[in-house]
């Protein structure tokens, strides 16, 4: 799979600004491999390292090579972002890879995680 461009990065970038504006919680996207231990642990790390700020984070991991996503929420984030509404974006956006549409799913997903962590505020 082909390395973003930089207007497909700038997108992201103005993707997940505007998420954080509205909803007021901070998110995080991680594309690429996971270091060892699998994706899940990997995106757990990664919310982690955010430290006094994971608890209204979200963070988002995409592993385009081994087809995977990771949504990681934190304790404030929770409750506006559900498991179930978690897992529709995560299946709406595999559905858009799937199509060979990497940079629509990944902005789809932003921002339909934050539209949800707005409307539930």
């Amino acid at each position: 799979m082909s390395a973003l461009t930089s207007a497909q990065a700038d997108d992201l970038r103005q993707a997940l600004r505007i998420a954080e504006r509205r909803s007021g919680l901070r998110f995080g996207l991680f594309l690429g491999e996971p270091a060892a231990g699998g994706r899940r642990h990997f995106a757990e790390r990664l919310h982690a390292a955010l430290g006094a700020e994971a608890a209204h984070a979200v963070v988002v991991l995409v592993d385009p090579r081994g087809r995977g996503i990771e949504i990681v929420t934190g304790e404030s984030a929770r409750p506006r972002l559900t498991d179930a509404a978690c897992r529709l974006t995560a299946m709406s956006m595999a559905t858009a890879f799937s199509a060979g549409d990497l940079i629509g799913g990944l902005l789809y997903g932003v921002n339909a995680l934050g539209e949800q962590a707005t409307a539930r505020r």
